[in-house]
């Protein structure tokens, strides 16, 4: 039943753009009003649409970004060059537009507020997006379960919610960690380097404590980072990967 309740929601509607917000030089969130928006929960996606005037169409899917109780759905999206649908939203897309969107989708990469599990988040560039919407809904909720949140960000520039990472940090019961990759500014105190297992070991929770593992981002990174856990004797069946590739 709850199948067939999903593909029931599963139809196209149009979403008109209200706000615009620049998180970094290749990445944009967009705030989006949706005439019959059913709810999500977060760690979930969308598929947005294009159709070109020749009716060429091409269809990516996207993370949401806000959590269930914002006002708004958000979607964060960066530039691929090489990408046929998010170079229009980063670049051309403007507030007033409207574009087509299906969704919510996706039932397995979803945390919840009152999970108890400790959680370790581990992001890989705009990775980051489904554990935005993770942790304002913890906040929101005053969820008692500990998070460590992990983002592996290739410079300062590139952090993607800079401002809002450093004020979730300042709070009790969330740990963010930044590694920068390739280049940190003059006075960086975060890690530096890839997401290893040398680096999991010193940020995540010991195996025996059981967390629940959350990955998001490129194949790649995903990958190696979920073998390094495994390899430091985490419980397979307790890590949950999300993985992209171009868009």
């Amino acid at each position: 039943m709850e199948a067939t309740a999903l593909r029931r929601r599963l139809s196209w509607q149009l979403a008109t753009v209200r706000e615009i917000t620049a998180e970094t030089d290749r990445t944009h969130s967009i705030g989006l009003d949706l005439p019959d928006w059913p709810g999500h929960l977060s760690g979930q996606h969308v598929d947005v649409r294009l159709t070109a005037e020749d009716g060429y169409q091409a269809q990516r899917s996207y993370s949401i970004a806000s959590a269930p109780t914002d006002e708004r759905l958000v979607l964060t999206v960066e530039r691929l060059d090489d990408g046929e649908v998010s170079p229009y939203l980063v670049d051309e897309l403007q507030v007033g537009d409207q574009i087509e969107l299906r969704g919510p989708v996706g039932g397995y990469f979803v945390r919840r507020p009152t999970d108890t599990a400790p959680a370790l988040l581990v992001a890989g560039g705009s990775g980051i997006v489904p554990f935005r919407a993770m942790l304002r809904e913890h906040g929101a909720a005053m969820g008692a379960a500990p998070i460590r949140l992990l983002y592996s960000a290739r410079s300062f520039d590139e952090i993607i919610y800079r401002d809002e990472l450093l004020r979730i940090a300042a709070r009790d019961g969330i740990d963010v960690s930044i590694t920068l990759t390739r280049s940190q500014p003059p006075g960086w105190h975060g890690y530096t380097g890839r997401v290893d297992a040398a680096l999991l070991r010193q940020v995540s929770w010991p195996p025996d404590e059981q967390p629940a593992a959350y990955l998001c981002g490129p194949t790649g990174f995903v990958e190696a980072a979920s073998n390094a856990l495994v390899g430091l004797g985490h419980d397979p069946g307790r890590i949950r990967t999300e993985r992209f590739g171009g868009t």
